[in-house]
């Protein structure tokens, strides 16, 4: 059976992930949001992500970084919940989707996530 979490219960695994990162990571997170809808929009190259990372990378941001709206992971609650057979699996299907966006806010692509085994 497919799991279907609240919107609350959802949340809460997602703040979960966010506070299980190891303290050295936390410290360096700068201007970072993160938001979950329902379903990636239409417009999404591939309808099948689980996340997305908007914005720019800490390795990119320069002395004439100020004044700019916060960096944004998306995660897709649907997606997720499709991927995962149980509570359990979603729990860690978030864990795994924070753990590659946040990559991406620090700048590391998914061509080196694929290389450490994180695709």
């Amino acid at each position: 059976m497919k799991p279907g979490l609240s919107s609350e219960e959802f949340e809460e695994l997602v703040d979960l992930a966010m506070q299980e990162l190891p303290a050295e990571l936390m410290d360096r997170i700068s201007n970072l949001e993160i938001a979950v809808e329902s379903r990636p929009p239409r417009t999404a190259e591939d309808a099948e992500i689980l996340g997305l990372y908007e914005g720019v990378p800490l390795t990119e941001r320069g002395n004439d970084y100020f004044g700019v709206m916060p960096d944004l992971i998306t995660l897709f609650k649907v997606n997720i919940e499709d991927e995962a057979s149980d509570a359990a699996g979603v729990k860690e299907v978030i864990r795994v989707t924070v753990l590659h966006e946040v990559a991406h806010h620090f700048g590391i692509d998914d061509d080196r996530l694929e290389q450490l085994g994180w695709d």
